[in-house]
């Protein structure tokens, strides 16, 4: 990609975090997803952009708003939502020849545990797999080490950007997920987007070359890993996104009739976080196109600004960084409001074991 098309995606990437933002603000027990689509395709009208997914494929709304079990595609309709629902909602925006597209996870009403402890993972397997992607363009090589002392270190072999496979996301995304205990779904990854909204490469987030690790306790014959072929290179000017898709149980999913609803096959929950990214650097071995920069530019991250009602919350260090970096999602924020002491739920997280059958 050129200067002059990276800055368009940074443009229409804004515009759909915009409108994201529009539609989790309208999120509450009672809203339907219809009307959450409307606010969508108003707000992407104010914008002067198109809702990418309306009639993409005969795809008949204008976002994606998936609710508890399903994992993806869902079609907004007049289900009213409910309390402790989790939804998320799917934007990309298509302005001036190009499509910026994200996703997140939110809260409707208050969350159960489990609930908590599925969308703060998710999280951090988008979060930790752009940790990766950014410490690979920066020094070419990358060590990831586990909070949690019954999982396996994994060291990555030297890399550099050139020549990096897309599939070692999947290496970092299933050993986040599968220290929650939970499974990564397979049938559906990440993809390169510019001006077609999707196209190669593909990004696939579950595991690669490493064998399945040495774990504490049972193991979930769900979340055995298995090994991903994806062929695809990293290259400066590349643009794609990462959107890990977790679930609960199985990573076993099904269509609806509908041809679009994708679904957990056991009926459990499923979330997922997206954002869409540009490499404008890389190592010593290849000229950064963006000096003094960062080699990722995450274009739909989340600001804050003026007053952040966060500062004076303690959050746990790897967040911080996470935050800083990429933005904070709204999820962050829903608990907060909840006036609980969820943080020291969520710092336990790294203690979790799945439960012996």
């Amino acid at each position: 990609m050129s200067e002059e098309e990276m800055e368009g995606m940074r443009v229409t990437g804004r515009l759909a975090r915009e409108v994201l933002d529009t539609a989790i603000d309208a999120v509450a027990v009672g809203v339907t997803t219809d009307e959450i689509d409307r606010i969508v395709h108003e707000a992407c009208i104010e914008r002067e952009c198109y809702p990418s997914p309306l009639n993409y494929f005969k795809f008949p709304k204008s976002c994606c708003t998936s609710i508890n079990e399903v994992i993806c595609h869902g079609i907004p309709d007049s289900r009213p939502l409910a309390n402790g629902d989790i939804l998320n909602i799917d934007i990309t925006t298509y302005f001036g020849g190009f499509h910026g597209d994200v996703n997140e996870t939110v809260f409707v009403g208050e969350p159960d545990d489990k609930a908590i402890r599925l969308v703060r993972n998710t999280y951090r397997c988008l979060a930790k797999s752009m940790d990766a992607v950014m410490a690979i363009l920066s020094s070419g090589d990358y060590l990831y080490a586990s909070q949690c002392s019954s999982i396996i270190t994994i060291s990555f072999r030297p890399l550099v950007a050139v020549g990096v496979k897309y599939r070692d996301m999947g290496d970092v995304i299933s050993h986040q997920a599968n220290s929650g205990g939970f499974s990564v779904v397979r049938t559906y990854c990440g993809h390169g987007v510019h001006r077609l909204f999707h196209c190669p490469p593909n990004i696939p987030h579950y595991t690669g070359d490493l064998p399945l690790p040495h774990y504490s306790g049972s193991y979930p014959s769900s979340c055995l890993w298995s090994s991903n072929k994806a062929v695809g290179v990293m290259k400066v000017g590349h643009c794609f996104t990462i959107e890990p898709m977790i679930n609960e149980g199985t990573w076993r999913d099904e269509l609806w009739p509908d041809k679009w609803t994708a679904v957990t096959i056991d009926g459990q929950r499923s979330a997922q976080f997206e954002h869409t990214m540009i490499i404008v650097g890389a190592t010593a071995n290849t000229p950064a196109m963006a000096e003094g920069g960062p080699p990722l530019d995450v274009v739909t991250a989340r600001r804050i600004s003026g007053e952040d009602k966060m500062a004076n919350v303690k959050l746990p260090p790897a967040d911080a960084l996470h935050f800083q970096r990429y933005g904070r999602p709204h999820f962050v924020d829903q608990l907060h409001a909840l006036k609980k002491d969820v943080f020291a739920l969520l710092s336990a997280e790294e203690t979790i074991h799945p439960k012996k059958p």
